[in-house]
């Protein structure tokens, strides 16, 4: 594996034909007014159409962001299953991002997880069906700056990042403070990076797993064999 990360050339500069741009996402679903109701509140999505069978939601000039198909006779999928992990939106701005987070936040829909990647400042959130979706912003404004910060950063060590708490965090940033002290990942103990970032009681509820689970899962997804009982060392 390498050493060194970089945002690599896009397939364009590289001479290579790709796709123009990510289309849409579709997912399957035994609650199917409550999800079209979830993504329609969450990204404050509209139905181009809407039949019994599926809604086909968006957001922007796309046709369709987000389709929900409606399937009653559909099983529960295992927290432990293989798949699709989550998908990301990006806002605009960190007023975007925070205004998006208190109007949800008001009507009870909370993130279960607040994560500085460092590249992004991320809130994970659950709908309806477990599935993980991700509010985010881009901490640099180019692939150069992403570059500059992986050069310096401790992304090999930490490759998850670092909790914070929204609520402080726009405290702060209402307060006047500067959003690239805000939005600095701060370094931490490599020993941190599992047992204070990942062993999360919110996350292991919500996923529907045991805390250690959660902890051991990522570990086995880092190349980290050892159990929780074998913290990793600094």
């Amino acid at each position: 594996m390498s050493e060194s990360i970089a945002v690599p050339q896009t397939a364009s500069e590289r001479g290579r034909i790709a796709p123009a741009k990510m289309a849409h996402i579709v997912l399957r679903t035994r609650r199917y007014e409550e999800m079209v109701s979830w993504y329609e509140t969450v990204l404050e999505a509209k139905p181009m159409v809407a039949t019994p069978m599926g809604t086909f939601l968006t957001y922007d000039d796309e046709h369709h962001r987000v389709a929900i198909l409606n399937r009653p006779d559909l099983t529960e999928r295992a927290a432990d299953s293989a798949g699709l992990d989550h998908c990301a939106f990006t806002y605009a701005s960190l007023d975007d991002l925070f205004a998006t987070y208190a109007r949800l936040r008001d009507i009870g829909i909370t993130p279960y997880w607040c994560i500085n990647h460092g590249p992004t400042l991320s809130m994970y959130y659950q709908d309806p069906d477990g599935n993980q979706m991700e509010l985010q912003i881009d901490v640099f404004d180019t692939n150069e700056g992403v570059n500059e910060w992986m050069a310096q950063s401790d992304f090999m060590t930490n490759p998850i990042g670092v909790k914070f708490d929204p609520e402080d965090l726009i405290t702060r940033y209402r307060n006047g403070e500067a959003p690239s002290v805000l939005l600095e990942r701060p370094r931490i103990d490599p020993s941190e990076v599992f047992d204070t970032i990942l062993n999360d009681q919110e996350i292991s509820k919500r996923l529907n797993v045991e805390s250690h689970e959660v902890v051991n899962m990522n570990r086995r997804m880092m190349g980290q064999e050892k159990s929780l009982n074998d913290p990793i060392k600094s």
